[in-house]
């Protein structure tokens, strides 16, 4: 880069584009240039709302040579597909979570980077947020003694309810395990490091579902993925996880992340989020205890990943929100279904170091 602006093109001009964009505007080692979108319109309207040049479809945004960096919001069953377009384009990667559907697809995205010289990273960025880095500094010395356990839980009546076309939550790539497992199971191993097996059960509770949101109330969409998933993760460094993720809850009284440690506990905030609340029970005190966030992005600063991706091309060093732990991720959703399909333990194959913390004081 040498100095210049890392420049992005965005593909997918959906609900999620907005914060990207408005986030985008406002890092410095980026520049929004660009979007494109199978819906015309829908790009177009961006264009306008953020001041960037809009494409008539997606290829046209690829063959553009003002273009460093692709970030694809499509949907996730165009992840690989538009990813590895972009990579023989000559761009830079950075996907919406999963990396991909398939995992050959997404060891294709990675092969294909390595060859050509370019980056691939991947959402979630929430990591790089204060909540989860003040847990991870809390873990790393030693506030709750040795890891030995966790729990992690997201549980809801399914997205139909808000969302104006859900349909891709329950298709092949969707589901709440491939929905919001990426946060979640990011999060873990931000602080834990890498899975090394994985058992769980999972089931598709309906058929059918029906839209309760504008513009298509009453539409009924069919469901062809598991809605509720249960699994247990060993980390490779000891800890025993119970992750649970469904579409099938109406109401519950759940902890979001807790940590449990030789020597306490820690209650990890929302990893869909960027801050949130931070507690840290210690033996003998009988309470919590509010321990905050660190100082660092607190808000919803999605985007983050992608500026700080831009820094580590400059610095010539790894970015963070990287796509060996989006692959590494991706391994592990799909050995959770693969073990309920088997009734056994499924052995993770992929290894990934655990992400660097953002530095205090670190600038986007």
């Amino acid at each position: 880069m040498g100095g210049s602006k890392l420049r992005i093109g965005i593909i997918g001009c959906g609900n999620i584009s907005a914060i990207y964009m408005k986030n985008l505007r406002a890092y410095r080692r980026v520049e929004l240039s660009a979007c494109a979108d199978r819906v015309h319109a829908r790009a177009r309207a961006r264009a306008e709302e953020f001041g960037m040049t809009c494409h008539a479809d997606p290829e046209e945004l690829l063959r553009n040579r003002e273009i460093d960096l692709v970030l694809n919001l499509t949907t996730p069953d165009s992840h690989g597909s538009v990813g590895l377009r972009a990579l023989r384009a000559g761009k830079h990667l950075y996907n919406e979570k999963p990396l991909a559907v398939d995992l050959d697809e997404a060891e294709t995205l990675l092969r294909e980077s390595r060859a050509r010289g370019l980056r691939v990273g991947c959402a979630p960025d929430t990591i790089l947020g204060a909540g989860i880095s003040r847990c991870r500094d809390l873990i790393d010395r030693g506030a709750i003694g040795r890891p030995v356990a966790g729990t992690a839980f997201f549980v809801c009546p399914g997205h139909e309810s808000w969302h104006p076309d859900p349909d891709f939550y329950y298709k092949r790539g969707g589901g709440p395990l491939f929905d919001m497992g990426p946060y979640y199971l990011t999060a873990l191993i931000s602080v834990l490091g890498p899975v090394r097996r994985v058992t769980g059960s999972a089931r598709r509770t309906h058929d059918r579902r029906t839209i309760g949101s504008e513009p298509r109330c009453g539409e009924k969409i069919d469901v062809e993925v598991p809605t509720h998933v249960a699994a247990v993760l060993d980390f490779a460094s000891g800890p025993v996880v119970t992750l649970l993720t469904s579409f099938d809850v109406s109401a519950a009284r759940l902890p979001l992340i807790e940590i449990y440690g030789s020597g306490g506990s820690l209650s990890v905030p929302d990893p869909n989020t960027f801050g949130g609340p931070v507690a840290l029970f210690k033996p003998g005190t009988g309470r919590w205890a509010d321990e905050g966030p660190l100082d660092g992005h607190a808000q919803n600063s999605r985007g983050l990943g992608v500026a700080e991706l831009a820094h580590a091309i400059e610095e010539d060093r790894p970015h963070r929100a990287s796509g060996e732990v989006a692959l590494h991720v991706l391994e592990i959703m799909h050995a959770i279904h693969r073990a309920s399909e088997t009734s056994c333990h499924v052995e993770i194959e992929t290894r990934c170091a655990q992400p660097e913390p953002l530095p205090t004081g670190w600038v986007a």
